[in-house]
């Protein structure tokens, strides 16, 4: 299996130089000019065969997602976790299915540049009232990227940009429905939206969630307490189920006004449903979306109208965001992959090293102008190092198939990545040269990185310690701790706890981004260091006791971590606890028990009382 189906950008014109970006940036004017029959038929064929195994694909993406439903209603966590991770291969899986069959079914050894826009005028053709023509043309790309060598890479044999709109598609369902409680009063209008709301399981006191839903409603008025004639709810009927918890989506028009709410319906102990909350504050809703984030399991038809209604709700958030939210994470970087383009386009700033520590396995670099960093692994790590560049890859697919807590970023892998040759900064591009040359050649006019990540920017924790107050430092120790801990009883030991290893997010959240020295927790062995039997072994420069290769010696954290005495101080205040062997046997024990941990995107603060 290649390192991924889509490519960040086409590489080379038949028979010419690197490419980013061609005049009609991927638009064929057409089909051939010339019509011959049998070319014709054989294109049709190919077309077809792509559409259906994109079809197949999709129909199998959609009995896991649906999958959801059950095990919210058995409870069965263990079943829904391992669901939600084998979803996310079915991509790659289909794929390889397809080039398959496509090779032991055409000879596509040499196609012919005809054959292949001929293919392409065929299949547009065939998207035609299709449900899901941006997935599908996706799908497309990533079949003719893995069929041929990197010669046959063409901006017109591929959908750089969509050929397709997806603003007016509807399927059998509109994807909301709505309510209006200026004509049908607070009280009946909730009423219908709970009833509307069908998970399989009884509510525990639907009685008191109606309360709380009315109770609630004062906060949908505007500054001045207008409420405006036509003033309607929208729910989305998809519902989204993600850990231990459904939720619904919605929106309240007050005018021109638009309120986004999220409805969080866990389980109690008898297996009855209860609303936890009104997630309604802008920071707490975009939250629920965050890209450290397990993806949500949402069953929907139509998955552009469930992105445009998110949208209009997440303003933040772009449609590479929202369909990765999803679980539609190849069609998320299809989306990204065309807003860089765009940002190329309308930018000249240039790639440069990142700020911060450099690591020692990932050279990392930016355009400040953008939100995003990419990373390369270097050719050599060094003896401190111990992982090897495969183990690094891997570890990094492992990530993406946990669940991240909403402590682990995400990231996007790429291979063949071309970038302009003019847009980086000569340090950077001597550092690449010379610190990552197995994987980064010059072509023409362009950079090609064969293998790179691409994940959201953060504010490296140590960075963001020196730039703000003690209240704000105070906070960040809280959450750096927070995230050690629900990392830990998710199952995984961070390895590399050094604070560049964590960035800040806007809302202050500390996220976990360097997994190449991550192992599994129960591979840990949490240790006490013994105590000196003599003064001359207390002042030896190398430990006195024997090391194997996965113990840990918490003890040891507060100098290794923090040279600074202040923060060194409000983390022990914080979780002082961490630097106990005790306490991390403790989290061991926890993720050993193999329970799916209660996480909450939301503030706990915001809860209904029950």
């Amino acid at each position: 299996m290649s390192l991924d189906s889509w490519k960040l950008a086409p590489v080379r014109h038949l028979g010419g130089g690197p490419v980013f970006l061609s005049d009609n940036d991927g638009v064929s004017s057409g089909a051939p000019s010339s019509f011959d029959p049998e070319r014709f038929q054989t294109a049709r064929e190919i077309a077809h065969a792509v559409l259906m195994a994109f079809n197949r694909h999709f129909r199998i993406f959609r009995e896991h997602t649906q999958a959801a439903r059950q095990h919210y209603i058995d409870g069965d966590w263990s079943a829904a976790t391992q669901n939600t991770s084998d979803r996310i291969s079915l991509y790659d899986i289909r794929v390889k299915e397809a080039i398959t069959d496509l090779r032991e079914r055409f000879d596509l050894e040499a196609p012919d540049q005809a054959l292949l826009q001929e293919v392409k005028f065929q299949y547009l053709g065939m998207l035609y009232d299709h449900l899901q023509p941006e997935l599908a043309e996706t799908f497309y790309n990533s079949c003719f990227v893995g069929l041929f060598e990197r010669a046959f890479y063409n901006n017109a044999n591929i959908f750089v940009r969509p050929s397709v709109s997806t603003e007016r598609i509807e399927g059998e369902h509109p994807p909301f429905r709505s309510f209006y409680p200026t004509q049908d009063g607070w009280r009946l209008s909730f009423s219908r939206l709970l009833d509307s709301i069908d998970l399989g399981v009884p509510f525990e006191d639907k009685r008191r969630d109606l309360k709380h839903l009315i109770s609630f409603a004062k906060n949908f008025k505007n500054a001045s307490g207008y409420v405006a004639r036509h003033f309607q709810i929208q729910v989305l009927n998809t519902v989204f189920y993600r850990n231990k918890a459904a939720y619904i989506i919605g929106r309240a028009l007050n005018g021109v006004e638009v309120q986004p709410f999220i409805l969080p319906l866990l389980r109690n102990r008898k297996g009855e449903i209860f609303i936890d909350a009104v997630v309604s504050e802008q920071n707490d809703v975009t939250n629920v979306f965050s890209f450290a984030r397990t993806y949500f399991m949402a069953d929907c038809e139509v998955p552009s109208s469930v992105v445009r209604f998110l949208r209009s709700i997440l303003p933040g958030k772009s449609s590479a965001d929202l369909y990765t939210s999803i679980g539609f994470h190849k069609q998320g970087k299809a989306e990204f992959y065309r807003d860089f383009l765009d940002h190329l386009r309308n930018s000249s700033d240039r790639f440069q090293i990142a700020p911060g520590i450099k690591g020692m396995v990932m050279l990392v670099f930016n355009l400040p102008s953008y939100p995003y960093v990419f990373k390369v692994i270097r050719d050599n790590f060094g003896s401190a190092k111990k992982v090897t560049e495969r183990e690094v890859i891997e570890k990094n697919r492992f990530i993406k198939r946990r669940d991240r807590v909403g402590r682990m970023a995400d990231t996007w892998e790429f291979s063949h990545a071309a970038f302009p040759l003019d847009r980086f900064d000569p340090e950077l591009l001597e550092e690449l040269k010379s610190e990552a040359a197995n994987k980064v050649t010059i072509e023409n006019d362009r950079v090609v990185i064969s293998h790179l990540y691409i994940e959201r920017r953060l504010n490296p924790l140590n960075l963001y310690l020196e730039q703000v107050d003690e209240e704000k430092q105070r906070l960040a120790m809280r959450e750096y701790g927070n995230a050690l801990r629900e990392i830990a009883a998710s199952g995984i030991f961070p390895g590399d706890l050094l604070l560049k290893n964590f960035g800040v997010t806007r809302h202050g959240r500390v996220i976990f981004y360097d997994y190449d020295e991550i192992v599994p927790i129960n591979e840990c062995r949490f240790r006490e260091i013994p105590e000196a039997m003599t003064p001359e072994q207390e002042m030896a420069s190398e430990p006195w006791y024997s090391i194997a290769e996965n113990d840990v010696f918490p003890e040891e954290f507060m100098t290794f971590l923090m040279n600074n005495q202040a923060w060194r101080k409000l983390f022990r205040e914080e979780h002082g606890g961490l630097a106990e062997a005790s306490t991390w046997r403790d989290l061991q024990e926890i993720a050993a028990l193999g329970k799916s941990l209660d996480v909450y995107p939301y503030r706990r603060l915001i809860s209904f009382p029950r």
